[in-house]
């Protein structure tokens, strides 16, 4: 763990701030879910939730099913990190940061279609070589969790199965949150 040299006082209610460098560079926003683990010597320990990351051993079971019924990549994210991929090298896109492109589009909670004149979107920070044809958001109660990204490393040909698949995939997750 990383000391910040930061000290802030605990008010009246309990509240505690945390300032507004830290959120950015952890990219909290207002109303994000925070878990709060504590330790035997006393540490408090803040992190962002994710709640279908909880799922991440299904999610990945549910990209490879994809994969096969498209034949192109597939990756799952949560809000902040790719947490499954298939058809497409783990160690370029697990745990990665999703792009400044995804995360614009899972705030905006529209899906995603490319079409041959759309510009390219990256799926992690840092990583051109693949870009996303069909992105979907996964809605849970009304906010979104993640999305279903189908992508491929040359823009390849996405059609209305690929869009269906993603679509169905998206919706089937946010109803496992749900229940």
């Amino acid at each position: 763990m990383k000391a910040t040299g930061i000290v802030r006082r605990i008010d009246d209610l309990g509240r505690v701030v945390i300032p507004k460098e830290i959120r950015r560079t952890m990219r909290i926003r207002e109303g994000d879910p925070l878990e709060i683990f504590t330790n035997r010597d006393g540490e408090v320990i803040f992190k962002k939730y994710s709640p279908i990351g909880e799922l991440s051993g299904f999610a990945s079971q549910y990209a490879e099913a994809i994969n096969k019924a498209v034949a192109f990549p597939v990756c799952i994210s949560d809000k902040d990190n790719v947490i499954a991929v298939c058809g497409a090298p783990k160690k370029e896109f697990l745990e990665k940061k999703i792009s400044p492109d995804i995360e614009k589009i899972l705030d905006e909670k529209i899906p995603y279609v490319s079409k041959s004149t759309s510009k390219s979107v990256g799926i992690v920070e840092g990583g051109d070589k693949y870009s996303a044809g069909i992105v979907y958001p996964i809605i849970s109660e009304g906010d979104c969790i993640g999305s279903v990204i189908i992508f491929s490393e040359n823009g390849g040909a996405f059609g209305e199965t690929e869009e269906k698949v993603a679509k169905s995939a998206s919706i089937f997750l946010g109803k496992q949150m749900e229940e």
